[in-house]
């Protein structure tokens, strides 16, 4: 088969009224669908959401990625996407809530509407249809047409309940003049167990996440007429600009600010006093020009970055470990509840999100690891810790030792927090001297309770003004999950101090 530019990628993006529809299922069968008919497929998903993006992964063999229009800008949102697709036949998006729901109080941004728009891409509308009949026209009709700009091609009914009240949803849609691409059953729904944080991940299930995924993919095989939509997915529209590439993303970063910026944020203790903007071009950047290095692999003498990962720490963005691999580090990934030693020659590590609070005592009981992990941190090695990685620095998480490096306790508390943050750093730090802004994410249901004078990493801006995370040495720990594309000179920089720490 020849292989479509990648302006010219064949693409649906699959929304939905609201959470809770059906998308995740319809998506992921979808791509395990195509994929079993030899098709090569890129999976996406709108938002910051890393467990969705597992399954997707398991139904395409092809890394999960994700296109976050708060965190990475929508000028990144098309060349993330072509960076994905690259040598793809096919490539399925799924959205993220309801389908005009974005980040609060900014419009479209980030929502699945403003993606599609951006990926000049059609819409498969997946409704649950479980308790309506002819009404099922009106919601289709309304969002098909409450934005022109968004090309609703399709509606895939989900939890129908028998043939009659199929009967009756065709009847009804006929006006609203959007085809039925597929109806699923009630009675076939796949069972993917949730918790706290939503879906388990494919980590901690592989065997029974595979069969998940097998259902999903036989159902919508069965259920949607996959010529169609590949059909509907051939009519997106051709996309101008390159796509995203970590060397050149490196290269092309500007020279840093000369100074930290006096932020006006207090350091420790009490609430955060003005924010005291800093202007917006200040963010970091290296020092100096810098040959490109290629995004795979690492020059010979390159540093050794482990990342945590395994079924505790699962989630993390791809493109990170490709901007550090293309600022010359050799990346290597090891599992916390596993392995007792960090890699060999481990000079910086990288521990993103996950759930440490459900394996607990197994991660307290790996105390060779927690000792290897406090060791390098004690000699000023640079360390990146993202929510669950910031749980496992901690001295402790629900009365099970931790590895200590921060003079900090975590529990877990009934209080979900979650929302995108807008954030300055206030600390120069192994990712950024103070000044640089970055977007990030927060979704948690833990408190950490800090130590006295402890040094914040972030100026968090909303939804109010406070500081947040930890600096110390060369730990840069936070809850906030940032998307490293937005801002690759932080890449650089951890890569540069690993060389000298």
């Amino acid at each position: 088969m020849v292989k479509p530019s990648l302006s010219r990628v064949p693409r649906l993006v699959v929304a939905a009224p609201s959470s809770g529809s059906g998308k995740t299922t319809v998506a992921t069968g979808l791509m395990a669908a195509f994929a079993a008919r030899g098709l090569a497929v890129s999976p996406h998903k709108v938002g910051p959401d890393y467990i969705d993006p597992g399954y997707h992964s398991l139904a395409t063999g092809r890394v999960g990625r994700n296109l976050d229009a708060y965190l990475c800008g929508p000028e990144l949102v098309g060349p993330l996407f072509a960076h994905g697709a690259r040598g793809c036949d096919l490539a399925i998006v799924e959205g993220v809530m309801g389908m005009y729901d974005g980040a609060a109080g900014e419009g479209e941004l980030a929502s699945t509407a403003h993606v599609a728009k951006l990926l000049r891409a059609p819409v498969v509308l997946v409704v649950d249809a479980s308790s309506q009949s002819r009404s099922v026209a009106a919601l289709v009709h309304g969002f098909a047409s409450w934005d022109p700009e968004v090309r609703v091609g399709g509606v895939i009914l989900n939890k129908v309940a028998s043939d009659r009240h199929e009967e009756l949803l065709r009847e009804a849609l006929e006006s609203a003049g959007v085809p039925v691409l597929g109806v699923l059953r009630r009675v076939a729904q796949v069972d993917t167990p949730s918790r706290h944080l939503g879906l388990v991940p494919v980590a901690e299930r592989r065997a029974a996440a595979m069969d998940s995924v097998a259902a999903m993919g036989a159902q919508v095989s069965q259920g949607c007429d996959l010529e169609a939509l590949l059909g509907l997915a051939r009519s997106a529209g051709a996309l101008s600009g390159a796509a995203w590439d970590a060397a050149e993303a490196l290269a092309s970063s500007p020279p840093p600010p000369l100074a930290s910026p006096t932020l006006g944020f207090a350091r420790a203790g009490g609430p955060p006093s003005s924010l005291g903007a800093a202007p917006p071009d200040l963010r970091f950047r290296p020092e100096g020009p810098r040959p490109r290095t290629p995004p795979q692999g690492a020059s010979p003498d390159g540093p050794v970055v482990a990342i945590a990962g395994g079924a505790a720490f699962t989630f993390s963005y791809a493109e990170h470990a490709e901007l550090l691999a293309a600022a010359g580090a050799e990346v290597v990934v090891f599992d916390p509840l596993r392995d007792e030693q960090l890699p060999d020659g481990t000079e910086g590590l990288v521990i993103g999100g996950g759930f440490p609070e459900v394996y607990a005592s197994e991660l307290s009981a790996n105390e060779s690891l927690r000792k290897s992990v406090a060791a390098l941190a004690e000699r000023g090695a640079p360390v990146a810790a993202e929510c669950a990685g910031l749980l496992y620095l901690c001295r402790e998480l629900d009365g099970q030792p931790m590895c200590g490096v921060l003079e900090a306790g975590a529990r877990m508390s009934g209080r979900l927090t979650l929302g995108y943050r807008d954030a300055v750093a206030v600390s120069d730090s192994v990712l950024a001297v103070a000044g640089t802004r970055m977007r990030g994410h927060e979704f948690h249901r833990t408190v950490v309770e800090p130590g006295s004078g402890a040094v914040p990493a972030w100026g968090v801006r909303t939804p109010q003004r406070r500081v947040e995370g930890f600096v110390e040495r060369g730990v840069h720990a936070s809850y906030l999950h940032t998307h490293w594309a937005s801002e690759p000179g932080v890449a650089r920089r951890f890569v540069e101090r690993c060389r000298t720490s």
